[in-house]
């Protein structure tokens, strides 16, 4: 099982008073520190809202390649239905050329929706503009002179599209929520699926897990080539109860904000314990709690091949995000590669 960090470059966590420029300069630091500590991959989400730094990934994840080795660097998620294939494709093999090997895309149509609006998209075309944009990608990543036509975005006739990946096969991951359609496209498509858990049980995914394998199946694929990923919060200290205090305000926090915004009632310390149970999606707690739970996820759902924790938005600090980036690495890697 890969492990690695998914980050939406918050400018929000720890001080209030910190400033953009010092954010992204932590941001990359925490990436350097990934990478030499063996994390496996660090992927860097979009947004497009005043909170956030990331709406240019690939422009972070390029500077990140020229400070690290080994570390797989990669997008979580791209909004590709807001995107236009051709830039997306150049911006990732161009990032694959500096980081020599090591980029990776994962796409989807994105839960938030600020991108729509900004880029004049029609929510109305939410899944339209997905599946074509990302048909246009697949045949990018696979043939150098495209001769191709579509709704969203004017025909190309046998155009070359420059530079291509250093991968001969650039990795092209789909990003999922829930929605059962995207795990049987995934399948269909041999795409290895990435899916966000981030409330509720991770054992619920289950079915929908069984429904992207079959469909993989039935288009030919073999079980080897369907790898699965999962995304969701969590937090690593020494302890299970150090992990817990430092994580518990900030999480509280920012999804009681977002309740007023969303219309959901607010966080209760019974929900988060819940949570935070053997079930629970969060995996928060000290580093053998961790990996049990993260080899208990990965039973649950007939095996994951990675996991990404997003850790940058519970209101914690520089130093704690570096502190769990350092045991991930010491401890949690060691524990599940064990076991394994």
């Amino acid at each position: 099982m890969e492990i690695g960090i998914d980050s939406f470059a918050s400018a929000m966590y720890g001080s209030r008073s910190l400033s953009n420029v010092d954010a992204m300069e932590q941001l990359l630091d925490r990436i350097s520190i990934a990478d030499e500590a063996g994390l496996d991959v660090f992927g860097i989400g979009e947004h497009h809202k005043k909170e956030f730094l990331d709406s240019a990934p690939e422009v972070i994840l390029a500077a990140a390649a020229a400070r690290t080795k080994r570390i797989i660097l990669g997008s979580a998620v791209k909004v590709l239905s807001t995107d236009d294939p051709v830039r997306v494709y150049q911006s990732f093999a161009t990032l694959d050329l500096i980081s020599k090997g090591r980029a990776e895309l994962v796409v989807g149509r994105g839960s938030a929706i600020e991108a729509y609006p900004l880029f004049g998209y029609n929510l109305k075309d939410y899944d339209a503009l997905f599946k074509e944009k990302l048909e246009l990608l697949l045949e990018i990543r696979d043939k150098e002179f495209i001769t191709w036509k579509g709704k969203f975005r004017p025909a190309l006739e046998n155009q070359p599209v420059y530079p291509r990946a250093m991968q001969k096969k650039f990795p092209v991951w789909l990003g999922v929520g829930g929605t059962p359609e995207s795990f049987v496209r995934a399948g269909t498509l041999g795409l290895p699926l990435m899916v966000a858990v981030i409330g509720g049980e991770t054992e619920r995914f289950r079915p929908l897990v069984d429904l992207y394998r079959e469909a993989g199946r039935k288009a030919g694929y073999s079980p080897e080539q369907l790898k699965v990923g999962l995304h969701s919060p969590g937090y690593v200290s020494e302890t299970s109860e150090q992990a817990i205090a430092d994580y518990y305000p900030g999480y509280a926090e920012l999804w009681t904000r977002l309740g007023r915004e969303r219309g959901w009632p607010a966080v209760t310390r019974s929900q988060f314990n819940s949570l935070v149970a053997p079930k629970g999606v969060l995996v928060v707690g000290g580093p053998e709690e961790v990996a049990e739970k993260l080899l208990r996820h990965s039973k649950a759902l007939g095996g994951i091949d990675r996991f990404t924790f997003q850790m940058d938005n519970a209101g914690l600090s520089h130093l704690q995000l570096l502190q769990a980036i350092k045991l991930i690495g010491a401890k949690v890697i060691p524990l599940i590669r064990q076991s394994v």
